[in-house]
């Protein structure tokens, strides 16, 4: 996922990005894009709008609490997003119909993908690191390097999926398309071509930035006594680690041209490697479908009001 503040409209646009099952989903200020490739070769897209828990309830304006709001929404649409594209890519049956994924198994695979991230991400670092040592610190950092080595070898693993290599190609070409964008460019094949399908503000990065930042606010708690305690209190300060975490991305995106910033964003970039790949035109073409028909609903709204 990355964020670009536009340099062709008049307004500032805030758009970000997330590869999806054979497309891209496209997010604006206030509207959701996801363009997706048929088995046909076909692209169709939907086209949503929203509005945002920040402008609903004031207190997501605040620091930290609006991470936490757009990182929620960004689940619910990113599982919306893929949910839908799953089903529009899928292959149709003998009788030329779309197998269609039911609301049980989109659940199932909710429950079954947020209790494989808890043991991953929690429990398995937090037993690793707790043969490590008894000390806070040394406890507390063992257990944020060892869920860092977890997510890479989890990466790597799935990687070899061609379904999930489909998926870092998508992420690569929307990465080239806001690329293109920010660079004030007319958003062609050609023009996205040419960009890094690496993005210095993309999700891989506040990914990243999250697991440095527990291994901080961990250490502050040391180690309580109580394995019940310990996963508790890490399972219940993911949100304000989230958000803080956002607020540091926010801020590095502000100081692209500070030498510390670029800093703080290389192992993030250098991270992405691993989620991205080289697209295809015919992905890339994907992407700008996508971030067109967001940029459009945008200036629609934009002339309505």
């Amino acid at each position: 996922m990355a964020d670009t503040k536009s340099k062709t409209s008049p307004e500032d646009i805030l758009v970000g990005g997330q590869a999806v099952i054979e497309g891209v989903m496209m997010r604006a200020p206030t509207s959701i894009a996801i363009a997706v490739r048929k088995p046909d070769s076909e692209i169709v897209v939907r086209r949503e709008r929203f509005v945002p828990l920040k402008e609903r309830f004031l207190p997501f304006k605040w620091p930290i609490l609006r991470g936490i709001a757009v990182l929620f929404e960004s689940l619910v649409w990113g599982m919306k997003a893929l949910t839908y594209s799953a089903n529009e890519s899928l292959e149709v049956n003998d009788e030329d119909s779309p197998k269609e994924m039911g609301s049980f198994t989109i659940a199932v695979t909710i429950l079954l993908s947020i209790a494989l991230g808890i043991i991953l991400f929690v429990i398995v670092p937090e037993r690793l690191a707790n043969l490590v040592s008894e000390r806070g610190v040394i406890f507390n950092v063992a257990d944020g390097i060892i869920r860092l080595a977890v997510f890479l070898v989890y990466v790597l693993v799935i990687s070899r999926s061609k379904y999930i290599a489909r998926v870092f190609e998508y992420h690569g070409a929307e990465h080239k398309s806001i690329h293109t964008y920010e660079a004030g460019e007319e958003l062609t094949e050609e023009n996205a071509l040419k960009y890094s399908p690496l993005h210095p503000r993309c999700g891989t990065a506040f990914l990243l930035t999250v697991m440095v930042v527990s291994i901080l606010v961990f250490s502050i708690f040391g180690k309580p006594e109580s394995i019940f305690v310990r996963i508790g209190t890490r399972l219940t300060l993911i949100p304000f680690i989230a958000g803080t975490s956002y607020e540091i991305i926010k801020l590095a995106s502000k100081k692209q041209n500070s030498k510390f910033m670029r800093l703080i964003t290389l192992p993030g970039l250098l991270l992405q490697r691993l989620t991205t790949r080289e697209p295809s035109r015919d992905q890339i073409q994907v992407a700008i479908r996508s971030l067109e028909e967001v940029l459009a609903m945008e200036a629609e709204g934009s002339e309505r009001g």
